[in-house]
């Protein structure tokens, strides 16, 4: 029997989950891209890209599909997605389970500034110029509109489309990980003193922090969104125990 697993992805793990279940022959495993990324990494697995409607709608694909298992495994931010998917698998009784990357904690040195979206971001940024690096992705940048008065380096996979309304903005077009002792030469070679980040969690994107903080920069940390309690995991390895568990081969049950 072939058990027909669903990835919500967008994320290096989801990518690393798929090619980890795609190895059981009894499993048969489709990522779903939500194809805000114009030029996606390969997968590996049948993909699937687009939106499904919301949580109707995935529910209904879940359905037609015959989906045994939703995995979540989107962005630590995606929230929306995960509400909908949590939504999606209580209406269509289908299984769910999440990939929940653990947050950053501050360490000793780490000068930390914490607010809860891109708004106030912006606004703890202060009222006199600053040199900012805005490392978080392109999607919610234009919310820096309203502090036109900083220098701003923005780093994205995708470009930043339209530039921002502001007098001083540098784009750069990179995909990660991205290395500590390369992230520390890009903060000193534009003499960043402000460094503006989501609470990704994971090592990919963390030298930025480890930079900042070897570096006694400030980095402008945008907590979390509160994400559904569904089962979850905190890495691959455990996550991927927890659907072998899930769909064990009979045989494997003395049975």
């Amino acid at each position: 029997m072939t058990h027909h697993i669903l990835i919500l992805g967008g994320t290096t793990e989801a990518r690393q989950l798929a090619g980890r279940l795609s190895r059981r022959k009894d499993f048969s495993v489709t990522l779903s891209l939500a194809g805000r990324t114009e030029s996606p990494a390969a997968q590996g697995v049948p993909v699937r890209v687009g939106g499904f409607g919301g949580a109707e709608g995935l529910a209904a694909y879940l359905s037609e599909e015959h989906v045994d298992l939703l995995v979540d495994a989107t962005h630590p931010y995606a929230a929306r997605i995960s509400a909908n998917a949590a939504e999606a698998a209580k209406r269509s009784g289908v299984p769910i389970l999440a990939l929940r990357r653990p947050g950053w904690e501050p360490v000793a040195s780490d000068h930390w500034t914490l607010v809860d979206d891109v708004a106030e971001a912006a606004s703890a940024l202060g009222a006199a110029p600053r040199r900012v690096f805005l490392a978080i992705g392109r999607q919610e940048a234009g919310a820096f509109e309203t502090a036109p008065q900083h220098r701003y380096l923005i780093r994205s996979v995708d470009p930043v489309e339209p530039k921002l309304a502001v007098p001083d903005a540098l784009y750069l077009l990179a995909r990660g990980p991205f290395p500590e002792a390369d992230e520390r030469t890009l903060l000193e070679r534009y003499a960043i003193d402000a460094v503006v980040s989501k609470n990704s969690g994971g090592e990919a994107t963390y030298g930025k922090i480890a930079a900042a903080r070897a570096l006694g920069i400030e980095v402008v940390m945008i907590s979390r969104p509160a994400l559904p309690d569904v089962p979850s995991a905190e890495t691959v390895d455990a996550l991927a125990g927890k659907v072998d568990h899930l769909f064990e081969p009979v045989a494997e049950r003395g049975v």
